[in-house]
């Protein structure tokens, strides 16, 4: 366990490394190979091959390590390649996993590959639901996917009680968390009990949408171990050049996300003053914002909101300048998109219409960007949008 010395935004910034030649910034071994003294000494070497380890991407995960304050941390080439080790580490036919129902798109795609390729045993239920979580939860599950606030309608879960007691009925129960939308700034899952946390570090982590890289994270010496089994075998450890990219992207994370979170929350103001529905764990509004802060520190920087007409959501995200039409969030720049028809497309939408998933939700990432010019490009949007679909009628 690391017991670091330095506040969280502190951490982030102080990367600690080892360099002979005393380099300010950590030097990229951007190798495949490591060339031993001896046959007798490959065994005592601390790198061989990269795939199995790389002196740039052990720097990342001891920094990480440190910033989220645990004992064991893998940096892997994408969020989805988090939780696919994940899978293919705990889970064999017919295990039972429970995931919620509203979830990232990608992974409930990968959660149904392997229920169709490995004949694992996939519950879809309201995570948000404590009392339903707990009657669903048995000694035959086997693990629990979990999500807060979840993508992209903004419930929060109720992360301990869940935890507790899944291990309570199986001690052998894996919980998992993806902290991808809080980070570690605002949110540490396995303080609240969890196995394994992982996070996209495409997004926030990163924060420029140049690389993609997954972090997963425990203190489980044994997880730990089956964890890197897994990604030594599949070659899946993140490449030294994005784990340098990532190392630096890292420094900024405190400042870009404080930005963000504080744009965020103007701009949810501003949508509700609208009078349109907005999901957003800021706003006082939400009727989990108690559970939500007693488990995090801020709100973050995603939000949705519900038009009330699925043609005026579109109208509204063609129109918009600033915001960027795209999948993903996390970046310095702030986009926009229609889930239904983007993170969300993967989905069957007989599934997305007994979940009652509303189909005129739109998503805001917000960047770094002025607010003003923010809010004036959502408002020149709305107003376009509202005159365009009034002209079709």
């Amino acid at each position: 366990m690391s017991n670091p010395k330095y506040n969280i935004n502190t951490r982030i910034v102080k990367v600690f490394h080892e360099d002979g030649n005393q380099a300010s910034i950590p030097p990229i071994y951007q190798s495949t190979t490591f060339k031993a003294d001896s046959i007798d000494s490959l065994s005592t070497n601390n790198y061989d091959y990269t795939r199995s380890g790389n002196p740039t991407r052990t720097t990342l995960q001891s920094h990480l390590a440190s910033i989220i304050n645990c004992k064991h941390t893998w940096v892997v080439n994408s969020g989805m390649a988090c939780l696919d080790v994940i899978l293919s580490a705990f889970l064999k036919p017919n295990d039972e996993l429970i995931a919620g129902e509203d979830l990232y798109g990608g992974s409930d795609r990968l959660l149904h590959f392997f229920e169709r390729k490995s004949n694992i045993k996939i519950n879809h239920y309201d995570t948000t639901n404590l009392e339903l979580m707990k009657s669903k939860i048995t000694k035959d599950t086997k693990l629990i996917l979990l999500e807060s606030p979840t993508n992209p309608l903004i419930n929060v879960v109720n992360v301990k009680e869940i935890t507790s007691y899944a291990h309570k009925i199986n001690p052998n129960c894996i919980v998992v968390f993806d902290n991808t939308m809080m980070t570690p700034l605002l949110m540490n899952p396995l303080e609240l009990g969890v196995d394994i946390h992982y996070e996209s570090a495409t997004k926030y982590l990163n924060g420029h949408h140049d690389i993609m890289a997954g972090v997963l994270a425990c203190n489980n010496d044994e997880i730990a171990k089956k964890l890197f089994f897994v990604i030594n075998s599949t070659g899946s450890g993140l490449a030294p050049f994005d784990s340098w990219l990532l190392i630096r992207g890292l420094k900024t994370l405190s400042i870009r996300l404080e930005r963000e979170q504080e744009n965020c929350m103007k701009l949810a103001n501003y949508l509700q003053n609208l009078n349109f529905k907005v999901r957003y764990t800021g706003l006082k509004s939400h009727p989990q914002y108690n559970l939500h802060f007693s488990q995090c520190k801020g709100p973050g920087a995603v939000l949705s909101f519900e038009t009330g007409n699925i043609k005026l959501s579109e109208l509204i995200i063609k129109n918009c300048k600033l915001f960027s039409t795209t999948v993903s969030f996390g970046s310095v720049s702030s986009l926009i998109s229609l889930p239904l028809k983007m993170s969300h497309a993967s989905i069957d939408p007989n599934v997305l219409k007994e979940r009652n998933f509303p189909q005129d939700l739109i998503r805001l990432c917000v960047g770094i960007e002025d607010i003003n010019d923010l809010i004036n490009d959502l408002d020149n949007a709305i107003r376009l949008a509202k005159r365009e679909l009034n002209a079709k009628l």
